[in-house]
C-alpha cells in the first residue's frame, strides 16, 4: 500500500510539472507531506507488527499457563483420591477399635465390675489396668492364686487380637522396698520389672504367641495418681497390658533399627 502511494505521488508530481500548473517549492512541500505520511504508516505498521507479536506471546504464555492448570487439576484430583481412601481407612481403623475396646469390656465385665481391672481405650491401642493387691503380695513378684484366675480370663481376651502386639508394663508407688526385699529388690525397677515378667510369662501359657509380649518396668516414675495418700498408692500399684497395632510398633522398630 505504501509504495503505491508513493508511485501515485511520483506519477501525480510528474503530472503537474509536466503540466507547468505547480511551482518547484510546492512540489517539494507535497513530495515532503507524502513522505511524511509513507512514514507515519510505515510506523503504524511496525507498530501493529509489534502488538501482534506480543499477543501472540501472551497467547503462548496463556496455552502454557492452561496446560499448568490442566495438570495441578489432575494432580489434586489425586491428591484428594488418596486422602479419601486414607479417610476411609482411618474411619474403619476407628470403628474397628471400637468394636475391639467393646468386645474386651464385655468379655471382662464381671472383673471390670468387682474393680479387679480396668480397660481403657486410647487412640492407637486399648490398654487393662490390673489391680496389684490382686496379683501380687506387698513387695513379691509371684502370682497370687486368685489373680491367675482372673489374668487366665484376661489371657484368653487377648488371644483374638492377632493384629496386636501386647506390652506388659510394671508399675509400683514411690515406697521404698523393706530391707528385709533388698537382697531380691533392690529397688522398685528391679520389682516392677519381675511383675510384668511374669505376667508376660504367665500369657505365654495361658497360648499368647510370646514373640507378640513384651515386658517393662517403670517403677515409680509413671504415676496415675499422687503418692502423698494410701489411695493414690494404691491406684499407682499397678500392672498395665497395652495392646498396640502391629504396624505401629513395626514402625517404632524400623525407625529404632
Amino acid at each position: 500500500m505504501i509504495r503505491k502511494i508513493h508511485i501515485a505521488a511520483t506519477v501525480l508530481a510528474a503530472a503537474f510539472i509536466a503540466s507547468g500548473c505547480v511551482s518547484s517549492s510546492k512540489f517539494e512541500k507535497m513530495q515532503t507531506g507524502k513522505n511524511e505520511e509513507i512514514n507515519s504508516l510505515q510506523q503504524q505498521k511496525a507498530d501493529l507488527e509489534q502488538q501482534r507479536s506480543e499477543l501472540e506471546q501472551q497467547k503462548y504464555k496463556l496455552e502454557l499457563q492452561s496446560t499448568e492448570l490442566a495438570q495441578q487439576n489432575t494432580e489434586i484430583q489425586q491428591q484428594v483420591a488418596i486422602l479419601e481412601q486414607q479417610k476411609a481407612v482411618l474411619v474403619a481403623a476407628s470403628q474397628q477399635r471400637q468394636q475391639q475396646y467393646e468386645a474386651l469390656v464385655q468379655s471382662l465385665s464381671k472383673e471390670v465390675e468387682q474393680g479387679q481391672l480396668q480397660v481403657k481405650q486410647y487412640k492407637n491401642m486399648l490398654a487393662v489396668d490390673l489391680a496389684e493387691q490382686i496379683f501380687f503380695d506387698s513387695g513379691k513378684a509371684q502370682l497370687k492364686t486368685g489373680g491367675k484366675e482372673v489374668l487366665k480370663k484376661v489371657g484368653e481376651a487377648l488371644k483374638g487380637y492377632e493384629n496386636k502386639n501386647i506390652r506388659v508394663v510394671g508399675h509400683t508407688d514411690n515406697v521404698p522396698l523393706a530391707k528385709s526385699l533388698q537382697a531380691v529388690f533392690p529397688t522398685n525397677w528391679e520389682l516392677s520389672v519381675a511383675r510384668a515378667t511374669n505376667v508376660v510369662r504367665f500369657l505365654q501359657e495361658v497360648g499368647i504367641p510370646p514373640e507378640r509380649m513384651m515386658a517393662s518396668g517403670r517403677s515409680e516414675y509413671d504415676p496415675v495418681a499422687p503418692n502423698d495418700t494410701p489411695e493414690g498408692r494404691q491406684k499407682n500399684r499397678r500392672i498395665e497390658i497395652m495392646l498396640i497395632d502391629k504396624g505401629l510398633t513395626d514402625e517404632m522398630e524400623k525407625t529404632i533399627n
